[in-house]
């Protein structure tokens, strides 16, 4: 008869980068492959860094247990950050770190809501959300996450989406996939109307250090009220190519971080120490590492933008930003997951279907270019040309 499955676990599909992974031709090829699979970075971590993590790692007591919330020490490091990346002032109490940002995710939507609730989110969105909240039988309320005109969601569409069962409205900025940047006024809209009907707002940014203008993405964290409706999520992962180490950050009022703390304990008790210790010198001695990898992956996105305005090219970049570009292809009434396997078994180019962010995607392919050097973009284009004949 088998194991039984959970009907919950039963109706996500299969890990979208495993599942690519395999389209990849196996055996020689004339080419190397342009791997536009997966959102990581190309680069290691700072050679300092990684002395810092030998140094942590010979120390007494690194293998065992911090608080579940993480490092105190870590805690205000971060909440600094973020302040100063905000023109704000957020309290170390205000913020747990966590294993990476997906485990942020799934203890912020544990902490509002329970199976048969619903959330609103924008379509496309990112895998691991929609993964995560059918296996927690959470329903899923999907508005435009761009449209003719605009890349970014609408909280008029939002409000409508609403139901009396909804719990929280959720944002991910730079978004994944589109890679577009939400204008402040969206962002502060969405708040809004979160706090006017009681429901929370879930904001993941894990991509904020790859926004295009350094100026502060939003004023929430200056409210006074913030902590009563936001749950900003973040992850390390990204700006010191850390996706290994596995830490991230839940930053939310303290009535949500009590609840969130249950999960967090049942999950992995506490965050990897050595990875703690880690970010805390990242956060104090990496800043001129970090801007010269910042101007690299926007080296690396005006690459891919100049790249994809070349005449003759059929693929249209409708949205790009932080690590990733969102293409229309060019077959109109195919599936995208079948354009996507071509691409990698006959052209050589790994990238993911629309159909894996959403419904109503078959038309869209995602690029996450942050693992490929801006020269590799012309090429890119080429092979995409050749597709076309």
């Amino acid at each position: 008869m088998g194991y039984p499955v959970s009907d919950l676990v039963g109706r996500v599909e299969a890990p979208p980068i495993a599942e690519a992974m395999s389209w990849v031709r196996q055996g020689p090829r004339n080419r190397d492959l342009i791997n536009l699979c997966q959102a990581v970075p190309s680069y290691p971590p700072a050679p300092e860094l990684q002395q810092e993590f030998g140094r942590i790692a010979l120390q007494p007591g690194t293998g065992g247990y911090t608080d579940i919330y993480g490092l105190a020490t870590l805690r205000e490091a971060y909440a600094g950050h973020l302040g100063a990346d905000y023109g704000a002032k957020v309290a170390a109490n205000h913020v747990a770190i966590t294993t990476g940002c997906n485990q942020a995710f799934a203890a912020a939507v544990m902490s509002v809501a329970k199976a048969g609730d619903d959330v609103v989110i924008p379509v496309p969105y990112y895998f691991n959300h929609q993964m995560w909240l059918t296996m927690l039988g959470i329903g899923l309320n999907t508005i435009p996450a761009f449209a003719e005109g605009r890349s970014h969601p609408s909280a008029e569409d939002a409000a409508k989406a609403i139901g009396p069962r909804t719990k929280a409205l959720i944002l991910c900025t730079p978004n994944n996939p589109t890679g577009a940047v939400y204008p402040a006024e969206v962002i502060e809209a969405f708040f809004e109307l979160a706090k006017s009907r009681g429901i929370a707002l879930i904001l993941d940014e894990t991509y904020k250090d790859f926004r295009p203008n350094p100026a502060p993405a939003h004023a929430l964290l200056q409210r006074p009220d913030w902590n009563d409706t936001l749950i900003h999520l973040y992850s390390f992962s990204k700006v010191y190519a850390l996706a290994g180490y596995r830490l991230g950050a839940m930053t939310a009022g303290p009535s949500i971080l009590a609840e969130a703390a249950k999960v967090l304990d049942c999950m992995t008790i506490c965050p990897p120490q050595i990875t703690q210790q880690g970010v805390i010198f990242a956060l104090r001695e990496l800043d001129q590492w970090k801007r010269g990898k910042l101007e690299m992956m926007a080296g690396r996105l005006g690459a891919i933008r100049t790249a994809f305005a070349r005449k003759g090219l059929e693929y249209k970049l409708i949205s790009s930003g932080a690590y990733f570009a969102y293409v229309r292809h060019p077959f109109r009434g195919e599936a995208s997951k079948s354009v996507a396997m071509r691409l990698a078994q006959e052209h050589d180019v790994l990238c993911l279907p629309g159909s894996m962010f959403g419904p109503a995607q078959e038309d869209y392919l995602r690029l996450a270019f942050a693992n490929v050097d801006a020269g590799i973009m012309e090429p890119l284009v080429d092979r995409l040309i050749a597709t076309q004949v």
